[in-house]
C-alpha cells in the first residue's frame, strides 16, 4: 500500500524540496502552505491550505486529506518560522505569534492526526526542529527556545503514543540553503540601541550562514532514510560537520567555556 505523506510548510525551502523528492519516491504526498492558489502552477504535488497561526483549522485539514485518501501514514511537521532580536527589545506579541507557529500549530496537528494513526494502529510524526533548539543563540532566543519546546514534547508524545503502534521522532537541521531568510521575523534594528553593532552583526552572519548552506536535497534524502527506517532513533540532526561537533562540544564542555567559544563566533 502507498504511504500518505502530509507535510506542512511544503510551498518553498525544505519542505518544497521534501515533499517533490517523496513524490519521486512514488508516495501519496500531500502538502500545506497558506495559499495554495498563488503556488499552483509551481507543484508537482497537491497543496491544501492550512496557516499554522489559526491551529484550529488542524482538524479541518486532517478532515479533508481523510475524505481523499482515507488514511495519514506519515505527518511532518515542516512548517515554521524564524525570528530574530535581542530578548530585551522583542515584542511580546510577535514572541507570541511565532510560538503560535513553531509550536502550538505542529502540536495542534499531532492532535488531530493521532485519533487517525491510532485507529489505523500504525503511523510516523516526524516533528521539524532546529540544531538551534539545543542550545540558546544570541538574538535567536526566542526561535531556539521554540524549536526546543516542540523537540521535548515529542519526546513525552513518542512515550505516550508508542503502544499504539504510533512513533514520533524529531530531525533537526542545520543551515540549508533556502529562502528562510526572506520570512524571518526582525524585530528592526534601532540605531541607538545597545545592541544595534552586535545584532547587526549576526544578522549579517546569520544570512551568510544560509547563503553558503547544505543542498535541501540531503536534507529530504534523511527523511526519506526516517520513514523507511524499521528502528527509529528519538532525535536526527542533518547539518555540516561543524554544526554537528558543536552539540557535542555543548556536551562535553563546562558551561562556561562553551558559551565563551559562541560569545567569540558572533561577536558578543
Amino acid at each position: 500500500m502507498t504511504k500518505v505523506i502530509l507535510i506542512t510548510g511544503a510551498s518553498s525551502g525544505l519542505g518544497k524540496a521534501t515533499a517533490s523528492y517523496l513524490l519521486a519516491q512514488q508516495y501519496r504526498v500531500i502538502g500545506t502552505c497558506r495559499n495554495p492558489k498563488k503556488h499552483k502552477l509551481d507543484q508537482s504535488f497537491e497543496l491544501l491550505p492550512f496557516d499554522l497561526n489559526q491551529p484550529k483549522t488542524a482538524q479541518q485539514l486532517v478532515d479533508e486529506v481523510i475524505k481523499k485518501e482515507g488514511r495519514i501514514d506519515v505527518l511532518i511537521n515542516n512548517a515554521g518560522a524564524g525570528i530574530t532580536g535581542p530578548v530585551e527589545q522583542t515584542e511580546v506579541s510577535d514572541i507570541t505569534s511565532h510560538f503560535t507557529t513553531n509550536f502550538f500549530g505542529p502540536v495542534a496537528l499531532c492532535q488531530e492526526v493521532l485519533p487517525v494513526m491510532r485507529k489505523q494502529k500504525s503511523g510516523l510524526i516526524i516533528n521539524i526542529t532546529s540544531i538551534g533548539a539545543y542550545m540558546g543563540l544570541p538574538y535567536r532566543g526566542f526561535y531556539s527556545a521554540s524549536k526546543s519546546a516542540l523537540g521535548i514534547v515529542s519526546e513525552a508524545l513518542r512515550m505516550e503514543v508508542k503502544r499504539f503502534g504510533v512513533d514520533v521522532v524529531t530531525l533537526a537541521p542545520g543551515d540549508y540553503a533556502t529562502d528562510i531568510a526572506a520570512r524571518r521575523l526582525y524585530t528592526p534594528l534601532i540605531k541607538d540601541s545597545p545592541y544595534h553593532d552586535l545584532y547587526k552583526y549576526s544578522l549579517d552572519t546569520i544570512d551568510e550562514h544560509v547563503d553558503k548552506g547544505s543542498n535541501p536535497n540531503n536534507f529530504a534524502q534523511m527523511v526519506h532514510k526516517i520513514i523507511r527506517s524499521n528502528k527509529r532513533k528519538v532525535h536526527y540532526k542533518s547539518g555540516t560537520f561543524l554544526q554537528k561537533i558543536s552539540l557535542l562540544l555543548k556536551k562535553l564542555l563546562p558551561d562556561t567555556f562553551f558559551e565563551k567559544i559562541i560569545m567569540n563566533h558572533y561577536k558578543v
